[in-house]
This record gives structure tokens, C-alpha cells and sequence, in this order.
């Protein structure tokens, strides 16, 4: 129901990316639940780094933490779990994805789509720019008798992957990632099999690109934050290196190259924006558990996120990096540094500067998430170079990933209005 209306929300017809999206992760979870008859090995990873290719040449199966986290928290399904969490002793400061976790693994790990998941076969962690991600580890490996291999990721301290970086991390693939893959699925590495399918994946992030670049146009086809976060999930998941996810961002292209055409602008919770009242650039995670109302603050006002840090957690594609085929092991180390989260805060912030003006933005906005340190440390530094180097004001706001009571819907609405009101009091002085 509409909380200003009382009437049925309206229903919003389904663009075929979306539905062959739906059907893919669907099918995903399925795989997963029934993984202990048919036998498929299971590995529990994390999205930033992560080894998806690799792991696919073992014809193992990723789950991954944090997306099943975020998926419980659109389904209202997080309080419940932080709460549990809570109650076995984790601090209210504890990253809410963890405790998430930790209260879904709890009350029977039962995933987002109702489907019990399957233990883990090994423990995976590409340790990328956050800590949090050890400590979590530590907590699954209390839960679980299994196998843990660790890929120590070095963060880019001046914003450049040095070669010495480079054969750290491929010595680590060769002496402990790889040798635990075979343990675990009694396979013997395949070198051709990984670099067919990291020829895959260059193809689809060629079209993943794309589509998020086609925000440089005015009006921007799509929301690269918001409906970002769609755009992102088979790439930044267990759909790269498939054929699948070829054919999923091969799709999608095509959608949004008809929108362009046509001169339409992005899908929003109520159907297409009529009209581009703002441009934004977007730092920071979103709010999972009140997505939809979140994503309307912005809509309902005309204002559209035309580039975001979010959608780069998983890789930096947009800044030139594919995965090469002819150099499989020097590859995965170069995408596992270069993601988001592995940058130092300069790189950040030359990284939003140049969103502000390659995509012509009006203003930028952060969202501090309370409870991630990954992201939320050093944004008010940030706010402030941003706005000496760029001229464009900033806004800020605060919220969390999956914890609902750090929602504070009317606080947050009106600090977005009342930051777009100040855009549209500049526009005037400027006229």
C-alpha cells in the first residue's frame, strides 16, 4: 500500500533483463540448495576480489555473505537476524552484514529465497581493502569444519598496481588458492578451462560498461546507483565467466540502446522519470532494508545518479581494466587490487572527481553507512577536497546497509530535498 495514499502500489512492467536476471539468481540458489546431492562443492567468498572464474574452472559453486545479507535485508528479513546476532554478543558497532549473517547461520541458514544453504566445502577469503572481512572469516570458521585459504590482496597505497604487488598475489594462487580447489574438489587445475571463460568475461564487462556509460548522456537512459546496483549483481556474482552472463548483459544493452534512441530516461519504483531535474554523482553503500523508499527520495525529485562508487566495489571496469585471457593468474591479481575498496582515499577521490565531470554532474552526495568502515572513514575529508577541486556542492547523509532502526526516513528525505533546493538556488544565481 502507498503510505500516502492508501492505494495498491502500481505495478511496474518487467524489462527482460530484469526477468531473465530474476530467473538466473533463482536458478543460482537452487544449484546451491541442492549442492548435497548432486554433489557440488560449495564456496563461501566475498564479492570485492572475489575469484569467480577460478572457482568455475573447479565447477564449484560461490555463496556469497554479504549478497545474501543485502538480499535479506530487501526482503525485511535483517532485524531479525541483527537481533539474533546480538543476543550470541556481537556488539551494535559490528558491520550489520556480518551480523546478518551470523543471525541467518543461526536461526537454520536459510536463504533470501527460502532455500537452506549448503555448508561450505571451503572457506575463500581475497582479502580486499576490508578488515571486517577477516573477523568474519574467523566467525564462519568457528561454525564450520572445513578448509580456509586466505589471498592476501596488497591495497594501493599511491593508486598503481606494481608488478612485485602482481607476483605476490599470483605466488598465492599458485602455493594456496589453487592447491586448496583441488583438495577440496579432487580436480587438477585446468588452465585452459579459466581462460575460456575469463575470454567470457571480457565480453560481458565490454557491454556492462557500456550500459554504464550510456549515463553520460542527456538525460541518462539510466540510474548507474539505483538501478546500478541490478546492472552490477551477475558481473559482480557468480555470473562471470558464463555464457549466461554474456547473454544477460547482451540483453540489457540492447535495452538501454533502445531507451537512448528514444530519448527515455531511467526506470524508477513508479515507472519512467519524465523528467531530469538533477544529475548526481553518489558515494557509498545504499540502504538495503527501505531500498524502494530510498531510491524515491531521489526520483520523485527528478534527480537521477548518473555515476556512483557502489557499482565499482566489484571492479573498476569503467576505468579500462578486462580480464585477459592470455595472462590468467596476472589478471585475477590485477582485477582482486583494483577494486573500489582496495584504493586509498586520494584515489577516491580523483575517482569521484572525474565522475563529477565526465557525467556533467549537478552535485554529489555521500551516504555514510553507519556500520562500514570500508566505505564511511574519511568521507567528510572527502566531501570537502571534492568540493575545492570540483566547484560542485556536496550533500551528506547517514544511514546503514541491512540494520532497519538506522533508517531514518524522515531525516534523510529532508536532508535530500534540502540539498536539492540549494542546487536549484545555485542555478538561479548562476541565471
Amino acid at each position: 500500500m502507498s503510505p500516502e495514499t492508501g492505494a495498491p502500489p502500481r505495478e511496474i512492467p518487467k524489462e527482460r533483463s530484469m526477468l531473465l536476471q530474476k530467473e538466473m539468481i533463482a536458478g543460482h540458489y537452487q544449484d546451491l540448495a541442492s549442492a548435497p546431492e548432486t554433489g557440488r562443492k560449495v564456496v563461501y567468498t566475498f564479492v570485492p576480489g572475489n575469484l569467480t572464474e577460478l572457482m568455475r574452472s573447479f565447477d564449484v559453486l560461490p555463496v556469497l555473505p554479504e549478497i545474501n545479507a543485502l538480499q535479506s535485508g530487501m526482503r525485511k528479513l535483517s532485524g531479525d537476524y541483527i537481533s539474533e546476532a546480538e543476543k550470541q554478543g556481537h556488539s551494535e558497532d559490528v558491520c550489520t552484514y556480518v551480523k546478518c549473517d551470523i543471525g541467518m547461520l543461526k536461526q537454520g541458514n536459510v536463504g533470501p529465497t527460502g532455500q537452506p544453504l549448503p555448508e561450505p566445502d571451503l572457506l575463500l577469503l581475497s582479502y580486499t581493502g576490508c578488515f571486517t572481512f577477516m573477523k568474519w572469516f574467523e566467525l564462519l570458521r568457528q561454525e564450520y569444519d572445513c578448509p580456509v585459504a586466505m589471498l592476501h590482496v596488497p591495497y594501493q597505497a599511491d593508486g598503481t598496481i606494481h608488478d612485485h604487488h602482481r607476483a605476490y598475489v599470483v605466488e598465492q594462487l599458485e602455493s594456496e588458492i589453487i592447491p586448496k580447489l583441488e583438495q577440496v574438489t579432487g580436480q587438477q587445475f585446468d588452465e585452459d578451462r579459466l581462460r575460456a571463460e575469463l575470454e567470457l568475461s571480457a565480453v560481458a564487462e565490454d557491454d556492462l560498461v557500456w550500459v554504464l556509460e550510456s549515463a553520460k548522456n542527456v538525460p541518462s537512459p539510466i540510474d548507474a546507483y539505483f538501478g546500478g546496483v541490478y546492472y552490477i549483481g551477475p558481473m559482480f556474482t557468480a555470473f562471470r565467466g558464463t555464457q549466461e552472463g554474456v547473454d544477460y548483459y547482451r540483453t540489457l544493452r540492447a535495452e538501454i540502446e533502445e531507451r537512448l534512441a528514444a530519448g527515455r530516461g531511467p526506470i524508477t519504483p513508479d515507472g519512467e522519470l519524465e523528467e531530469e531535474r538533477y544529475r548526481l554523482v553518489l558515494e557509498g553503500p545504499p540502504n538495503w532494508t527501505s531500498f524502494r523508499d530510498f531510491w524515491r527520495m531521489f526520483s520523485e525529485e527528478g534527480a537521477v545518479v548518473v555515476a556512483s562508487s557502489y557499482t565499482k566495489v566489484g571492479g573498476l571496469y569503467d576505468r579500462g581494466f578486462r580480464h585477459d585471457p592470455s595472462r590468467p593468474l596476472e589478471t585475477l591479481a590485477d582485477y582482486c587490487m583494483g577494486c573500489y575498496t582496495n584504493l586509498g582515499l586520494p584515489s577516491r577521490v580523483d575517482l569521484i572527481a572525474d565522475y563529477i565531470r565526465e557525467y556533467r554532474a549537478d552535485g554529489f552526495m555521500i551516504n555514510s553507512v553507519k556500520s562500514c568502515n570500508s566505505f564511511s572513514v574519511g568521507q567528510l575529508l572527502m566531501l570537502r577536497q571534492l568540493e575545492e577541486r570540483t566547484g560542485v556542492p556536496g550533500g551528506f547523509i547517514e544511514s546503514d546497509l541491512v540494520d532497519p532502526r538506522y533508517f531514518s526516513a524522515a531525516n534523510i528525505k529532508n536532508r535530500i530535498e534540502s540539498y536539492l533546493q540549494m542546487l536549484e538556488q545555485k542555478r538561479g544565481t548562476a541565471a
